[in-house]
């Protein structure tokens, strides 16, 4: 009788210890937000494109920095898609989020999508003041192909033309600081990657990404250098995080390992943290978007 009232009292406690770590998770996933939906900042072929901004309720806990998520995964974007989760971590640390939607391939190619991120950051600077962030601190996040975009911004974003009409094609494009997931970063040598056909081309899954004329393969070694961010590195480069998994087989480590190499010959150095065992994702990558906050608060 002892031994099953105290089994009793063990099976207790560990259900009050559960229920207690699901309503913490529970508070913790679900922060007081302000959200702000649907901003548009371009259109293309006839759609709007359109950003959310996620801002901590209560003014007073916001730290007025902006970090723009990429809501993008093999270059398609849906801004339907609730994204809260993953910016839970920055909300609670005081950012605001503008988890950025843009127009899916092959209905947009890979260079359009970079035209229309530049014009969103753009956008998001020009409003600074009304969306309550600085426009000289302006962060990017995003995982595969939001990984490889947010390169494109942290290699290639700068000043728009000085006489431009439009004066939000004016403002620069630059962001200041990327922690990312997983980028392809070299579209020319894709090394082991379970998208690469051996022939030089452009990945065998998204040949239409890139354009009817991706498979001339003259044309396509101009195409990929231009959307590769490893060729475009230089001394302008902002701080750059990279979480990777070691056995990832689609985006190969060799990817990050190779970007962060030629950004330290140009005294630039880039963060990479290797995930042993771990693919093109895991279900702890909550955990790293911790420490991405972290990273932001030192870098940012």
């Amino acid at each position: 009788m002892k031994l099953l009232k105290k089994l009793l009292k063990a099976i207790a406690i560990l259900l009050l210890v559960i229920l207690a770590s699901v309503a913490l998770i529970s508070y913790y996933l679900n922060p007081d937000i302000e959200h702000l939906q649907k901003v548009v900042y371009t259109q293309r072929h006839g759609q709007d494109l359109s950003f959310d901004i996620l801002h901590p309720a209560n003014e007073k806990d916001r730290n007025h920095l902006g970090i723009i998520l990429i809501n993008s995964g093999k270059w398609k974007s849906d801004s339907n898609r609730d994204r809260r989760l993953l910016a839970t971590p920055l909300i609670r640390s005081g950012y605001s989020i503008f988890v950025l939607s843009h127009l899916s391939q092959p209905k947009a190619t890979v260079m359009e999508i970079v035209e229309d991120l530049n014009r969103a950051v753009r956008h998001i600077r020009h409003h600074a003041g009304e969306y309550g962030i600085d426009p000289k601190r302006i962060g990017v996040t995003g995982g595969s192909s939001g990984g490889h975009l947010s390169l494109m911004l942290a290699t290639l974003g700068g000043p728009g033309p000085s006489n431009a009409e439009d004066p939000i094609e004016r403002e620069s494009s630059a962001i200041q600081a990327a922690a990312i997931f997983f980028p392809v970063t070299d579209l020319l040598n894709l090394g082991d990657s379970t998208e690469n056909l051996g022939d030089g081309g452009p990945p065998k899954s998204f040949v239409k990404a890139f354009g009817p004329d991706s498979r001339n393969l003259d044309k396509w070694k101009v195409t990929g250098h231009s959307m590769s961010p490893i060729f475009h590195i230089s001394s302008k480069l902002p701080p750059i995080l990279i979480h990777h998994g070691a056995a990832d087989t689609l985006v190969p480590l060799d990817q990050s390992q190779r970007f962060q190499a030629e950004a330290e010959k140009v005294g630039k150095p880039v963060t990479l943290v290797i995930r042993p065992g771990k693919k093109h994702g895991w279900i702890t990558m909550f955990i790293d978007i911790i420490q991405f906050t972290n990273w932001f608060e030192q870098n940012l």
